[in-house]
């Protein structure tokens, strides 16, 4: 996967390369459970998608990088039961030497291996997958093939949700959106993309989604007011590109 791991420092903030100028996660160092990135930031749009904050309580991360989204959900979700899966066991070493990846808590636990397999072999349900992996050039193999999200689709409770990042491109994010939709019935979306160029993939399993774009900002409110993560822009863009229809996000 990687053949060098880079830490850089800059301005304040620490990023994780894997020996190219892909940025494959990043942290401010004083503000370590901030989510830096933009595309970060709007992986978690699900947890304005389901009531409560107790949801999600079982969480598989498919990919480490500098831990962010780990770090995010360890403070401000701490009921829920973390599970990531990373392929290549110096980002986890570089993780929790240079990233604050928590360690030693039962709330978290870190698999050495592939997420595909991992996902394949597996019987546990989760309400939360968020898939993040990528090899030094950026490309995300198995992980946005239709085989991997049908069996993500096969893993996801009854109000589950998958978010997928697709890093930096828009070549490319017809087909997985399509797999994506194969996969879940239909039930898939993709949000405009972000100022970074990346696009974040959402699909709900058994319970579909159905909500209005009014509560869906009300709900951002509520986030940003509990855990300072603003997602009011990207519920902003999301609005605006479903104006034409009824102004409903519906997966």
């Amino acid at each position: 996967m990687a053949t060098s791991i880079e830490v850089l420092e800059e301005a304040g903030v620490r990023s994780l390369h894997f020996g190219s100028h892909w940025i494959q996660g990043a942290m401010r160092i004083a503000r370590p459970y901030a989510l830096e990135l933009e595309y970060t930031r709007e992986m978690l749009l699900p947890l304005l998608l389901r009531e409560g904050r107790r949801w999600p309580r079982h969480v598989l991360q498919i990919g480490l990088g500098a831990a962010s989204l780990t770090r995010f959900l360890y403070r401000h979700r701490p009921a829920a039961k973390l599970t990531v899966v990373e392929i290549e066991p110096q980002v986890v070493a570089a993780a929790r030497q240079h990233f604050k990846l928590p360690d030693g808590s039962p709330q978290l636990t870190v698999v050495i291996g592939d997420g595909h397999d991992y996902l394949a072999a597996g019987t546990r349900e989760w309400d939360l997958i968020l898939v993040d992996g990528f090899d030094a050039k950026g490309r995300a193999g198995a992980l946005e093939m239709l085989p991997f999200y049908c069996n993500a689709r096969a893993r996801l409770s009854g109000q589950g949700l998958l978010a997928a990042n697709l890093l930096t491109r828009t070549r490319g994010v017809k087909a997985a959106l399509d797999r994506l939709r194969e996969a879940f019935e239909g039930r898939a979306l993709a949000l405009p993309p972000c100022g970074s160029g990346n696009t974040i993939l959402l699909a709900a399993g058994d319970e579909p989604v159905d909500v209005a774009c009014g509560d869906l900002a009300a709900a951002a409110r509520a986030l940003k007011r509990d855990t300072g993560l603003n997602l009011l822009p990207t519920v902003a863009r999301l609005t605006e590109a479903l104006a034409g229809s009824g102004g409903r996000l519906a997966i």
